[in-house]
């Protein structure tokens, strides 16, 4: 009888290259940064703030929202470096009842959230599809699967995320690996400036109601590692008492 023995398994790709990470100044994307950065990875962050702490990297002051800017920042990136993968990780929201909440703030969540993705994607293809392992990971979150009221401008981007990144899935198949991450709320500064009734409890993190976002960090360099032609498709990252999902 003739034995036959599985291959082991393919390793982590231990070179990231360049991978640009929108809104990388704080919060889950300087932490993806950072998961980077450690992965040996040479992350460059896009972000309309500076860091809030200081870093040896690479950043550029770029609106999320606009597209121009977005494209002139990539180009720059693209030429001097070369870019072997995308993290879309810029968003921000604007909490309160459909009619409370002014056209001008809802409609910026839809430019950084949603357009700025489709911004970020569309100028840097032609420099991911001359990389040898290029990838794209965008961020949604469980709002983007789930709704929950007084978030319709937050849902109605990252339900536009998901739709694009299954759509983009599918487009780039064989050219580009594509995978969409869905976060549930995380410990950042992405609550603050909201009004008390928008903010998760001062011991949510402790509840494991928030999660730590190096922990999500860790799930997007997974997929941005996976050898050439294996695809991590979708993930659901969430804390274990997560309230928005299932």
């Amino acid at each position: 009888m003739q034995t036959r023995i599985a291959p082991a398994p393919q390793a982590r790709t231990t070179t990231l290259g360049t991978v640009i990470v929108t809104g990388g100044a704080s919060g889950l994307g300087a932490a993806i940064a950072d998961a980077v950065a450690d992965a040996g990875g040479v992350p460059t962050t896009f972000d309309l703030n500076e860091p809030r702490e200081q870093r040896d990297r690479e950043h550029l002051i770029v609106d999320c929202g606009d597209r121009a800017e977005i494209e002139r920042a990539v180009t720059a990136i693209g030429r001097r470096h070369g870019i072997d993968a995308v993290v879309a990780n810029a968003g921000m929201d604007a909490c309160g009842d459909f009619d409370k909440v002014a056209a001008e703030r809802w409609e910026r969540v839809i430019h950084v959230n949603l357009i700025g993705t489709a911004a970020v994607v569309r100028a840097a293809l032609p420099y991911l599809e001359r990389a040898p392992n290029p990838r794209i990971v965008t961020i949604a979150s469980t709002l983007g699967l789930r709704v929950l009221g007084a978030a319709t401008a937050y849902s109605a981007s990252k339900f536009g995320v998901v739709g694009l990144t299954r759509g983009l899935a599918l487009d780039l198949a064989g050219r580009v690996g594509v995978t969409l991450v869905c976060p549930g709320g995380m410990n950042t500064a992405f609550f603050d400036g909201r009004d008390e009734q928008f903010k998760p409890s001062a011991d949510a993190f402790e509840k494991n109601q928030l999660n730590d976002p190096r922990a999500v960090a860790e799930a997007v360099v997974f997929a941005l590692t996976r050898p050439k032609g294996v695809e991590v498709r979708e993930m659901i990252v969430t804390p274990s008492r997560e309230t928005s999902w299932p």
